[in-house]
């Protein structure tokens, strides 16, 4: 059944599509929209799912914790929930959607691409992966540095209520925790054609979000897994955040653009080299090695940098708030009158005191 504010969005959806401006841009929005009324037409309701008992045991035991997440991100982290994540939808692939980012070969600025009610994003998202490689194959043939990424979930701002998807259940129950804080942080507050800023927030509320809640319901050995695989993950994103800043050094140097693109295919190679030697001290984790087997390029940086470049800023924020939530949110939401250059400034800075 849907909800009627369901059928409001999607009539909304449906009349919208007239205003969009050119072939291209009717095409892409007719994707957009199509998708999510696919996701609207293959909801199941979460409770009728685990009283049928008709999925594999592990998927019907991570959909059984879902309610508990919810009132925890109400209760504990002051996320509102509303109707989100009480359907379930089988999509029947690896990831609901794939983002495109492009960046041209020798700058680290993302191409944006705008859209209506979430502003300007760094990235261009496709039901299809088809249908993303072939966007990003034109982006190629322009000239662009291109990389695609599979998203397990997003956020409609409120806009649907959100369900859980099959490709939030792949790995264990910590993983989906981190997805549906995530998503819902971005409920919380959201700021319009600052990607950047959206992300690295949403992402500091799911670690803080997680870390509290294994602290509450973990077993000792998902704590202890967690806080290597975020261990991990700051000293990947801590490589490419320092090798990053070296392109840019080397982009903006007085060389010629074949010194400029000799020198980017060097450092490129020199991260990859780094990486195989932190490796060595990660055992069996291989979380980062089908990354580093892909093509590196600037686009695939401008990916990490997207929703990582801000959480250090963001975290120190939250330790300043002394980890309370309430007071954290406040002090984020002061940064909403900022400009986005201002925002940037304060952020990399390192919060104390600061004002737009």
């Amino acid at each position: 059944m849907y909800r009627p504010r369901r059928i409001l969005c999607v009539l909304l959806l449906i009349l919208l599509i007239p205003w969009t401006g050119g072939c291209g841009s009717l095409a892409y929005y007719s994707q957009s929209i199509q998708g999510q009324i696919e996701l609207m037409r293959k909801r199941q309701d979460i409770d009728k799912v685990l009283q049928a008992q008709s999925l594999p045991a592990d998927i019907l035991k991570r959909l059984g914790g879902v309610m508990a997440l919810r009132i925890f991100a109400e209760e504990r982290l002051g996320l509102a929930a509303g109707d989100s994540y009480r359907d379930y939808v089988d999509t029947g692939r690896e990831y609901v959607v794939w983002n495109v980012f492009a960046a041209p070969p020798l700058s680290l600025e993302a191409r944006t691409w705008c859209y209506w009610f979430v502003g300007c994003v760094a990235y261009r998202g496709y039901f299809s992966d088809a249908d993303a490689r072939a966007y990003a194959a034109d982006l190629a043939a322009a000239g662009y540095d291109v990389h695609i990424g599979g998203v397990s979930a997003y956020s409609t701002l409120g806009w649907f209520d959100d369900p859980v998807l099959n490709t939030m259940l792949r790995e264990d129950r910590t993983y989906l925790a981190r997805i549906i804080f995530h998503e819902l942080a971005h409920r919380k507050l959201y700021v319009k054609d600052d990607t950047d800023f959206n992300e690295a927030f949403a992402d500091t509320v799911a670690h803080q979000g997680v870390t509290l809640w294994l602290a509450a319901h973990g077993t000792e050995s998902e704590r202890l897994k967690y806080e290597n695989m975020r261990i991990h993950e700051d000293q990947f994103t801590d490589l490419v955040m320092r090798y990053r800043a070296r392109l840019g050094s080397a982009y903006t140097a007085d060389d010629t653009a074949e010194e400029k693109l000799r020198n980017k295919a060097r450092l490129l190679a020199e991260m990859k080299a780094e990486y195989r030697q932190m490796r060595t001290r990660w055992q069996d984790d291989d979380s980062y090695d089908a990354w580093f087997a892909g093509t590196l390029n600037n686009a695939r940086l401008a990916a990490v940098a997207t929703y990582r470049a801000y959480v250090p800023g963001f975290e120190k924020l939250l330790a300043e708030a002394g980890g309370d939530l309430p007071a954290f949110y406040a002090r984020v939401d002061e940064l909403r009158a900022c400009t986005a250059d201002q925002r940037r400034r304060i952020l990399l800075a390192g919060p104390t005191e600061f004002s737009c």
